[in-house]
């Protein structure tokens, strides 16, 4: 195919170009992989460039990366190695003559353990750079002690703040080495920020400093902080939202609400009673997180019909929202519909009771994302952190289905937009199944509220300190 490049991508290609050190940080849709590609080619041409490592998302890594290198003319001559599979497999492609090398993400440590001081990669392009965001993650420490020997690095990604302008330190410093936020991520936190939301000597939020908070009446306000820290990685930074570039067809969200009878609603709130009480007893007035996401994730299991055991065996309460699913399905008419999932059991029981629509799950056959643009698949069951990067699945189906929802926002509109994209020409519609009277409703007002990252948990924590409010506990 003829390449015929946006404005945006333009500027985004020439970005790469003119930066050894450079980040993208683009909505989906806005052609991150093909300005990337067109960017190492010409650098390539230039003999700037030899050898380029790209660190993806696993899928990504094994099917968008060839795919765009298959799909545009311009591109011709570029050579990948995908370096995936056994050990065996990986040092085969490690070894194989290419331009372009590309591995996921979770075998960086393997690689960096492997070559060590003998790294051949004089590029490095990291495809979602956000998923480097935490400074103790052993990736990120791995690519620290190799960042020294590479001449460039770019970082892709269309949510470089999942949690806040905290995560940028990670990110940037794989890209220019502390040069502008600073050497360590302690000096960088405690010029910017304050504590926000801890429990005892345990923070799991960060707030900017400023005249926001009572107590800090010295400091300036928050937005000089903020414009500070944009205005120091604005010279190797770019950042476009799609709603400025694209031009895309409606998407309408609706809720489905399905009503459980009764009976069930007063097992539902025994059942949150009981869980609230057994962990009153555990931990007493000092709620953790991790406790109280596993409360709340108990009550969502029970909306979507079963609960996991401590046995990790799940037992079915009810099939309310199945059949609504079901009805949905049908009332798609044979039209390709993906189905957005929680729970392991969820895939199990839509395939169980919803036979006739032929529920494919997303690792069920090879090539899925080929197959369901080609209309092949009439119901694609995914994970919203399978589904998060990088896939292109605009050619098929106009309607989603969450079947069950997660606390984070940045994983739901990443899922959203594997379908709503660039290149998408009818509307598309995106329906919240979700049990009246349950935690359903709570967490997509949280989603919708933008909720994200360790947010998250301090929201089970103050969701689970009011449900032992409201039973008096």
């Amino acid at each position: 195919m003829i390449f015929k490049p946006h404005k945006y991508q333009d500027i985004s290609t020439n970005h790469l170009i003119d930066n050894p050190f450079a980040g993208l940080f683009l909505d989906m849709g806005l052609g991150k992989t093909v300005s990337t590609l067109t960017a190492i080619k010409r650098l390539i041409a230039e003999k700037k460039v030899r050898k380029v490592l790209v660190i993806a998302p696993k899928r990504v890594a094994k099917d968008t990366w060839s795919d765009e290198l298959a799909k545009w003319d311009h591109l011709e001559g570029l050579t990948l190695s995908k370096i995936l599979g056994n050990a065996k497999q990986r040092i085969l492609a490690l070894n194989a003559k290419a331009d372009i090398y590309i591995i996921n993400r979770e075998m960086v440590v393997w690689l960096v353990a492997l070559l060590q001081e003998r790294w051949p990669f004089d590029m490095l392009v990291i495809d979602e750079l956000s998923s480097f965001k935490a400074a103790s993650s052993h990736r990120f420490k791995a690519l620290r002690r190799i960042r020294p020997l590479v001449n460039r690095c770019v970082g892709l990604t269309g949510t470089p703040m999942p949690n806040g302008l905290i995560d940028l330190w990670p990110q940037m410093y794989l890209l220019d080495m502390g040069e502008r936020l600073g050497p360590t991520l302690g000096g960088f936190r405690d010029k910017y920020f304050r504590p926000a939301k801890q429990q005892g000597h345990i923070v799991y939020t960060y707030a900017l400093k400023g005249k926001a908070k009572d107590d800090y009446p010295e400091l300036f306000g928050t937005e000089q902080y903020e414009a500070e820290i944009y205005e120091k990685i604005s010279d190797i930074c770019i950042s476009m939202k799609a709603k400025d570039w694209l031009d895309l067809p409606p998407m309408y969200d609706i809720t489905t609400p399905v009503h459980l009878s009764d009976a069930l609603m007063k097992q539902y709130n025994d059942f949150e009673r009981d869980q609230v009480m057994q962990l009153a007893n555990v931990e007493g007035t000092e709620i953790t997180a991790p406790s109280a996401t596993s409360v709340i994730n108990k009550l969502l299991q029970f909306g979507n019909g079963a609960i996991y055991d401590s046995e990790k065996d799940w037992h079915e309460i009810h099939t309310d929202k199945i059949e609504a699913l079901g009805e949905r399905l049908e009332a798609a008419q044979g039209k390709p519909v993906l189905v957005l999932y929680q729970f392991k059991h969820d895939i199990e029981r839509i395939k169980k009771y919803l036979k006739e629509f032929n529920p494919v799950h997303m690792d069920d056959v090879k090539d899925v994302v080929k197959k369901w643009n080609n209309f092949e698949i009439q119901t694609l069951l995914g994970h919203a952190m399978s589904m998060g990067h990088g896939l292109n699945m605009q050619d098929s189906g106009d309607n989603i289905e969450h079947f069950g929802l997660g606390w984070g926002s940045e994983l739901y509109s990443q899922a959203i937009t594997r379908i709503h994209r660039q290149g998408k020409t009818r509307p598309v519609t995106n329906n919240r199944l979700l049990c009246r009277g349950t935690y359903d409703e709570v967490v997509l007002e949280r989603v919708e509220a933008k909720l994200a990252g360790q947010d998250r948990l301090m929201s089970a924590v103050d969701a689970v300190k009011a449900l032992m409010r409201k039973h008096q506990i």
